[in-house]
Parts: structure tokens; C-alpha cells; sequence
């Protein structure tokens, strides 16, 4: 069977079809809602994704438009198939899965994904009362690592997202880590070339 010519191609710097978003632990009402809204649905369907699961955490949205599979668990049928859940013990099989993720700009989040190298946009939730989350997406979008966005311009961030044009972000060096330690505690490593004796 061939394609459709109604199905849009993908877009440049866009090569997948699954999208998936997280809010993390706590509530972010506005980013479910925008993430299911017809601006923000319009724009991955132009973009070529086909599947979008949200984990939605304890936000509030509106299901009036889904189908509840069982507890906490929501689905839509249709051109861009969503599912949509609360919680479960880990999403590094959801990450592993996407080829874009949208995120809260929780730190623990966004080092995972970007170890696995998935082009990631945050949003960081102003709802919290510190701005760390804000400073941090901002710190590694200035990298070139991800893409910073809010709630209102989520449509945008995702229209001008050229994965091809994110920096991956560097793999851990525990080695690093040990000789910062080592260091910091006074010990000498004496059997490189360059050892004191």
C-alpha cells in the first residue's frame, strides 16, 4: 500500500513520528491543556508525527474529548493517535521511544533525555516559586542543547525546531568526578609518569 499524498512529508531537522510529553510529579494544568490544544496538535501533524502519548502527572485537563480506557488512562483516536496517563515507575522507555520530547524543565528530566540525545524542548513552569527550572532550560538552550519555550509559545518552539542544529549534550566521565574527589581530599595519584615520589 502507498502513502497517502494527503499526509504531510516530515518536516527538515524533523525525521520521526512519536512525540512525547511530561510534566514530571506535580501539576502543569497549562502545558497538558496547550500540548492537547488545535494550535499545538495542528503544528506536529504539519510536522509529520503521527503519535503523541502525555504524561500528565496531577494536572487538570479537559477529557470531554476522549476516551477513558480505564483509570487515569485517556485516549483519542484519529491522525495524531493519543494516549494519555498519569504516572507509571519509569518513562525511560518512553523517552528511548520519542523522537521529540516535550518537557518540564525538571533537572533530573532533562539530563536523562539528554544523555539519550532526543531533541527536547522545556517549559519551564512558572506556577513553581523559584525560577532554577527557567534558569537552567536557559543555561543549556544557550548551548545549543535544547530548546527553551513557554506555555503560550510551545507552537512556535515546535514549528522552528531543526533537530539537526542541537548540540549533544556530553556523555558523563565518571574519571572526572573521581579526580575532582581526589583532589579536593589531598590525594596524589603516584603511579602516573608525573607523580611526585
Amino acid at each position: 500500500m502507498s502513502e497517502s499524498s494527503s499526509s504531510p512529508s516530515p518536516t527538515p531537522g524533523s525525521t520521526g513520528t512519536h512525540v512525547f510529553v511530561t510534566v514530571g510529579s506535580t501539576r502543569f494544568d497549562a502545558l497538558v491543556q496547550t500540548v492537547l490544544s488545535e494550535p499545538v496538535l495542528d503544528v506536529l501533524r504539519k510536522r509529520g508525527y503521527r503519535t503523541l502519548d502525555v504524561q500528565c502527572g496531577n494536572s487538570d485537563f479537559d477529557t470531554s474529548h476522549l476516551r477513558r480506557d480505564a483509570d487515569d488512562h485517556w485516549q483519542r483516536a484519529g491522525d495524531l493517535e493519543t494516549s494519555i496517563w498519569r504516572f507509571k515507575p519509569s518513562l525511560k522507555e518512553d523517552y528511548e521511544r520519542a523522537d521529540l520530547i516535550i518537557s518540564h524543565a525538571g533537572s533530573g528530566t532533562i539530563i536523562d533525555v539528554l544523555r539519550l540525545r532526543k531533541p527536547l524542548i522545556v517549559i519551564p513552569n512558572p506556577a513553581l516559586l523559584d525560577n532554577h527550572q527557567a534558569e537552567l532550560s536557559d543555561a543549556l538552550a544557550g548551548l545549543g542543547h535544547l530548546r527553551s519555550s513557554t506555555v503560550a509559545d510551545l507552537p512556535e518552539a515546535i514549528e522552528g525546531l531543526d533537530k539537526s542544529t542541537l548540540v549533544p549534550f556530553p556523555q558523563f566521565d565518571g574519571s572526572r568526578f573521581r579526580e575532582l574527589l581526589d583532589e579536593e581530599m589531598g590525594y596524589q595519584d603516584h603511579t602516573s609518569p608525573g607523580a611526585r615520589r
